[in-house]
């Protein structure tokens, strides 16, 4: 049955095998005849595929009573399918354009969501891993449940394959490739450089809203492609064309380049300038914008001394972040930052260190304490205010070099001390390498100043018990 559904030469020819023959049809045969129809309906001419779409040939199949009796039997009989069969109905059906609300999808998706627990991770990377084309590609990343959920070994073997198909991907396809391996933290340098390379030689075609989408795995995975020589020059100067087409993807694809320490001049130039600044200021996004320009001001003031641009204007300095990031408070259950606050109130005292401090340009840290030239962690009443962190409430007046100073001045009797709880979201996925913007943030308190005690989750995990900790 499968060699004949496989040499089917029309759609109705897949439909009658499947549909006559039942007693012949497998669980394994249903996504091979639905891989077949997709593949039989790329081939005809007219309009392309589209979920729901009764002018082309996939509209036209979806209406035929025996592509319902198909999906009828998928639909009956699933439960009892295997989990990889599952599997390949669901992203068959996807690709096959149909949509989302129909009782086949609905019903393969809630089966897949009962069984995730007990999902091989082979049942999905074998999944179009050998065959793979654009639309297929589009509907996996498109998928909810794909996209929610790790799939480790299957971004391993299409880092295998993708580079030679790469060129017959649209800049769609690879946005959503390039977002779900950044929210998942898939530190894969083949498929990043794959990435990296299509951004190169497809760059002055792109517009800059799908750049900052390619872009961001770099930054997010701390990674510098193989090809970040070419890359990035190019990157300068088709953002220094269309800067003012998109405010905040220009600003965006800037603070990726700054989370790798590179730092394109003319562009600054070109963010910094009352014309640029006016447009954003009157826009709806403006006080985003700000606040990254803010970073960015900082960044440079810190990290490329050697600028003498235009910078942001004082009166529109805010802080980046006013509070904890939003996956920290997300995986507030699942952090160590409790067991460390417990342990350092047994130890030195509540009146010794202050928890989630917000430090200029917009930092917060775990905890911020200050120790003498003995080693003694102060309460902070012992503490000379003016060595204290500069307060963060009045973002408008801040001279960060000025903190510096301030900072820096008696450490020959005080040092600021940020203890830093690095949970493991903060790194790369089973990487040891933390993810662009806690980088960042790293090398920005060490300039201000600041003494960094790392704490990684994978020396807190092996702590038993408070006194332990």
């Amino acid at each position: 049955m499968k060699r004949l559904i496989e040499r089917s030469r029309s759609v109705g020819e897949v439909l009658r095998w499947v549909t006559q023959n039942p007693g012949k049809v497998s669980a394994s045969h249903y996504p091979i005849a639905l891989h077949k129809l997709g593949q039989l309906l790329q081939q005809q001419p007219g309009p392309p595929m589209g979920a729901g779409d009764s002018r082309g040939p996939a509209g036209q199949v979806l209406e035929q009573p025996e592509f319902h009796v198909l999906c009828q039997a998928i639909v009956s009989g699933c439960a009892k399918f295997d989990n990889f069969s599952i599997v390949n109905c669901l992203y068959a059906a996807a690709a096959l354009g149909l949509p989302g609300e129909s009782p086949l999808v609905r019903v393969l998706e809630d089966e897949s969501r009962s069984r995730l627990g007990r999902f091989n991770q082979k049942d999905v990377s074998m999944v179009f891993s050998s065959e793979a084309n654009n639309k297929a590609l589009e509907a996996i990343f498109s998928s909810q449940l794909f996209y929610e959920n790790r799939q480790e070994r299957f971004i391993r073997s299409m880092a295998e394959w993708l580079p030679r198909k790469a060129e017959n991907l649209t800049p769609y396809t690879m946005a959503l490739i390039a977002k779900y391996v950044a929210r998942h933290r898939l530190r894969e340098p083949r498929l990043l450089d794959t990435i990296a390379n299509f951004l190169l030689k497809r760059g002055e075609q792109l517009d800059s809203k799908v750049i900052q989408k390619l872009v961001f795995p770099f930054s997010r995975m701390n990674y510098r492609p193989s090809n970040h020589g070419e890359l990035f020059p190019k990157l300068e100067a088709i953002l220094e064309q269309k800067a003012g087409s998109s405010p905040l993807a220009t600003v965006n694809i800037l603070m990726s380049m700054f989370q790798l320490s590179h730092f394109p001049q003319t562009v600054l130039h070109q963010v910094f300038s009352p014309g640029f600044i006016s447009n954003v200021m009157s826009s709806p996004y403006a006080l985003i914008v700000r606040r990254y320009l803010s970073l960015l001001d900082a960044a440079v003031e810190l990290e490329f001394r050697e600028y003498s641009g235009p910078r942001l204007d004082p009166r529109y300095r805010v802080l980046m972040f006013e509070h904890a990031l939003t996956a920290d408070e997300a995986n507030r259950k699942y952090s160590y930052k409790g067991l460390v606050a417990e342990a350092l109130r047994q130890l030195v005292g509540e009146e010794c260190y202050r928890q989630d401090e917000v430090l200029p340009p917009g930092y917060c840290t775990d905890f911020l304490l200050w120790i003498n030239r003995s080693g003694t962690v102060l309460p902070l009443s012992r503490v000379p205010a003016a060595s204290r962190a500069p307060p963060a409430t009045s973002p408008v007046t801040m001279s960060l070099r000025s903190s510096v100073l301030a900072l820096t001045s008696d450490l020959q009797d005080f040092a600021p001390v940020v203890l830093s709880v690095n949970d493991k979201w903060h790194y790369c996925q089973n990487s040891d390498i933390l993810v662009g913007s806690r980088a960042m943030r790293d090398r920005h308190l060490r300039l201000l100043g600041y003494c960094l005690v790392q704490l990684p989750y994978t020396e807190l995990e092996k702590v038993s018990g408070i006194e332990e900790a």
